[in-house]
């Protein structure tokens, strides 16, 4: 099998446990875009139906069913609203629990606000995090500004956004893919 053709296994993290979350709308179009393409599977990851006990990268801190996720992977999609210019601390606290297993795996941004920025500031704080973690940041991110206007009633983009942010988050997927080959092929 060579290298293009083998499966590709994308984990899309939710980045908020929060109960009136708009992010999970930009998360599930993201994980539903994967799932479309050929040779992608897609782990959907939402931390709100996860256990991180206490902090860290502690044995006691990890939920083995993320765990295995994050084994499985070969690249990530990180969703991540934006609360007081940065990023939840459910993000980090999910994030901070496997570091030993991230290294040489890239990592897609989404940020997603209810104002101008679409979580601009929320990924730019992400990145020194995610850095730490050995996850090998893309140059470039899609961002969701008011993102409680941009989706229907039932969590589908909207048609006035559609063609735009297909054509983004395919440009954006692409990019992941070639390097997961890439990153698989060296670790």
């Amino acid at each position: 099998m060579s290298i293009t053709s083998e499966l590709i296994t994308i984990a899309v993290l939710a980045g908020t446990t929060r109960v009136q979350r708009e992010s999970i709308k930009a998360a599930h179009y993201i994980a539903e875009f994967g799932r479309q393409l050929p040779g992608v599977e897609i782990i959907f990851v939402d931390p709100a139906e996860l256990n991180f006990p206490g902090d860290g990268n502690d044995p006691e801190g990890k939920d083995p069913r993320y765990t295995a996720i994050v084994e499985k992977a070969d690249a990530f999609f990180i969703v991540t609203p934006e609360y007081n210019h940065s990023f939840p601390g459910s993000l980090k606290r999910m994030l901070d629990s496997e570091l030993a297993l991230y290294n040489h795996k890239p990592v897609a941004f989404a940020g997603a606000s209810n104002g101008n920025w679409g979580g601009v500031r929320a990924v730019e704080s992400l990145l020194t995090a995610v850095r730490e973690t050995g996850l090998v940041a893309l140059s470039w991110d899609i961002y969701f500004p008011h993102v409680q206007d941009m989706f229907d009633e039932t969590g589908a983009i909207k048609p006035e956004f559609a063609e735009r942010y297909n054509r983004n988050l395919g440009k954006l997927y692409d990019e992941l893919l070639v390097f997961a080959r890439i990153f698989r092929a060296i670790r």
